[in-house]
């Protein structure tokens, strides 16, 4: 008791740095907390170049966290190198059809995250490859290599009987990821915006796209920080076999959502004409043919659907989610003209 008294009082370890994971693994957390501290956990995360995966690794670099940070091209992730002190940030190669690459990246990690999605398909990946096949075989490696914690990011509108093909796939990915990892936690934002987000941007540069349905389809837009703030506290909180819907706290229309973008980036409201559903998913499917990503026919389907009107769990993460009309300026001021 006095020792631990004289620990306490030192500041160098206390009681509550030690923490217990499933499994009896412990994780001893030392040094000053935040960046050049030791937080004790590793974690990997996959599919940590895309647009939320940055800001989850930002901020476990910031907790003092060794972060296990996978690519498929060595450029993608050179910018993730100083989002944490020396050493902390460990790249690998991987790819999601090679298990011996994925074991590699995991097996010695105590917490897994799985932010791999693509909302449009290729010649190589379509939307189950990679929404559903891809997440199974990582949450059934990480049972095999006795991770603690698997936390999966899929979507809020993700249903087997939905009309789109994306929002399908991750279901089925929720189902196959719950079948291989038991205890895993789904976490399911809504759209979600900020820098590099293809929400706001986008309607600042190709508005005709987002006049589909005449601008009445509803979403829940949540801030990209808030999500990955949330993830990030599933490690201090953990939320074992449960599922978390993240949606923003507002419901909006695409035509409120262009209503913004013209009043924020103080440009003329765009005269765009509202493009019929039949030729819009024909210009879609002749976008398939270039090489770069275009507007694929089943975001066209996604433009005609009203997210999931499901209550949020933002209490059990400790976020409060914030508007979207206090970030716009700050990602839609480039667009001024002056």
């Amino acid at each position: 008791m006095l020792r631990l008294q004289r620990t306490v009082v030192i500041g160098k370890r206390a009681y509550h740095d030690l923490v217990t994971l499933p499994g009896n693994k412990p994780i001893v957390s030392s040094g000053p907390p935040g960046y050049s501290g030791v937080s004790g956990h590793r974690v990997t995360v996959f599919g940590c170049t895309g647009f939320l995966g940055r800001y989850v690794v930002s901020k476990l670099g910031k907790t003092g966290s060794q972060v296990i940070v996978p690519y498929r091209e060595e450029d993608e992730a050179r910018f993730l190198k100083p989002m944490g002190d020396l050493g902390q940030i460990v790249r690998m190669e991987w790819d999601i059809r090679d298990e011996k690459s994925i074991a590699e990246c995991l097996r010695h990690s105590d917490t897994v995250y799985n932010l791999v999605g693509r909302e449009y398909e290729t010649k190589n990946f379509d939307f189950r490859s990679v929404n559903a096949v891809g997440p199974e075989r990582i949450a059934k490696l990480a049972a095999e290599c006795g991770v603690s914690q698997f936390i999966h990011v899929s979507h809020l509108d993700a249903s087997k009987d939905s009309k789109s093909k994306f929002y399908q796939a991750k279901a089925e990915g929720e189902e196959l990821v719950k079948a291989a990892f038991p205890s895993a936690t789904i976490v399911r934002p809504g759209p979600m915006f900020g820098y590099e987000d293809k929400l706001l941007t986008n309607m600042a540069v190709w508005p005709i796209w987002w006049k589909l349905n005449h601008g009445q389809t509803k979403i829940r837009p949540v801030h990209v920080f808030d999500v990955a703030q949330a993830l990030v506290n599933l490690l201090t909180h953990p939320q074992y076999s449960k599922t978390l819907n993240l949606p923003g706290p507002s419901t909006l229309s695409y035509e409120y959502l262009l209503d913004l973008v013209t009043s924020v980036t103080l440009q003329p409201p765009s005269r765009a004409p509202v493009v019929p559903k039949a030729l819009a998913n024909l210009l879609a499917k002749l976008g398939q043919n270039v090489w770069w990503p275009t507007l694929s026919p089943d975001e066209v389907t996604r433009r005609y659907i009203d997210d999931a009107d499901t209550p949020g769990d933002w209490e059990a993460v400790g976020v409060e989610p914030s508007e979207i009309e206090a970030h716009a300026i700050t990602y839609l001021r480039r667009y001024r003209s002056a």
